[in-house]
């Protein structure tokens, strides 16, 4: 089974890049929502025993969470070393599944994919990139969003053009939602056509 790492800086268009992977038959495991999973189930003790305060009715409260994480390096890696493991269980689960169930492409969506060395498991990278006044217009559009918050998730995050850089694809994504998915596509055919000849 071919394994495709695909991520993106925040608000490039990952999110909407891994659904046209999906919408075209093609499985992705998401590290995102295995984090959000995690925060209402195997991660709330040890991360409510690690961070006082951040868990509220039985689940953790990602913003206080982000309040007290985001700018303070040393209790990002103790968050990092309680969720990294289970994220990282899940992930091989996944595959063993997808591999069982005699999938020939798999993608792993994986934020901090190039950041935390995820590269060395997978067979090829995907990058989603866009301009980067796209990127900001679209993060500050969230709500909640602050460009305090931006800078601080910006300085955890390899800048666009190194992942291009080591990137075996780039998918832009400010062309819109038809010329996404027919890259999409182009890489789905590109990897058919690259496990044929071998």
């Amino acid at each position: 089974m071919f394994v495709l790492g695909l991520t993106g800086s925040i608000g490039m268009g990952k999110s909407t890049t891994s659904r046209l992977f999906r919408a075209a038959g093609i499985p992705v495991h998401d590290a995102d929502a295995t984090v959000h999973r995690l925060y209402a189930g195997a991660a709330v003790d040890p991360i409510g025993a690690a961070f006082p305060g951040v868990v509220v009715d039985g689940q953790v409260d990602r913003t206080r969470l982000g309040a007290v994480v985001l700018k303070d390096g040393a209790a990002m890696k103790r968050l990092e070393a309680i969720i990294h493991p289970l994220v990282g269980a899940a992930e091989r689960a996944f595959r063993d599944r997808m591999r069982a169930s005699g999938h020939a492409l798999a993608v792993l969506d994986i934020p901090l994919l190039l950041e935390t060395g995820a590269e060395r498991r997978v067979d090829a990278v995907a990058v989603v990139s866009a301009p980067v006044d796209v990127q900001r217009q679209r993060v500050l559009a969230r709500p909640g969003m602050t460009e305090e918050k931006l800078a601080a998730i910006l300085a955890r995050q390899m800048p666009d053009a190194g992942k291009r850089a080591r990137a075996h694809f780039v998918i832009e994504s400010d062309y819109g939602l038809e010329a996404a998915r027919r890259q999409v596509l182009d890489i789905i055919r590109a990897l058919a056509g690259s496990r044929r000849s071998h």
